[in-house]
């Protein structure tokens, strides 16, 4: 039997506790996505990639970890997905 499912939040509050890569305006930057809001969205153990080589391998090719929690605004942000690269 087939039945609707409706699933709570859409974008990313759907990817909430996932590791996410979100390309922004000047940076590409991953992490635990573990906060958002209107404004911004919050990663934990956050990185700033500055090369990400080829993406089909699992790791990237430069990426520098955040010694915190990073804030991103959401209005810098082009676009984002679920990753498994770290």
């Amino acid at each position: 039997m087939k039945k609707l499912v409706e699933e709570q939040g859409e974008g990313l509050v759907k990817l909430m506790g996932e590791q996410v890569l979100l390309f922004c305006l000047n940076y590409i930057y991953t992490g635990k996505l573990i906060g958002v809001n209107t404004t911004c969205v919050l990663l934990e153990d956050a990185k700033i990639v500055y090369e990400t080589g080829a993406f089909n391998v699992k790791k990237f090719t430069d990426a520098q970890a955040l010694p915190f929690n990073c804030y991103v605004q959401t209005s810098a942000i082009e676009s984002f997905a679920k990753t498994d690269k770290v």
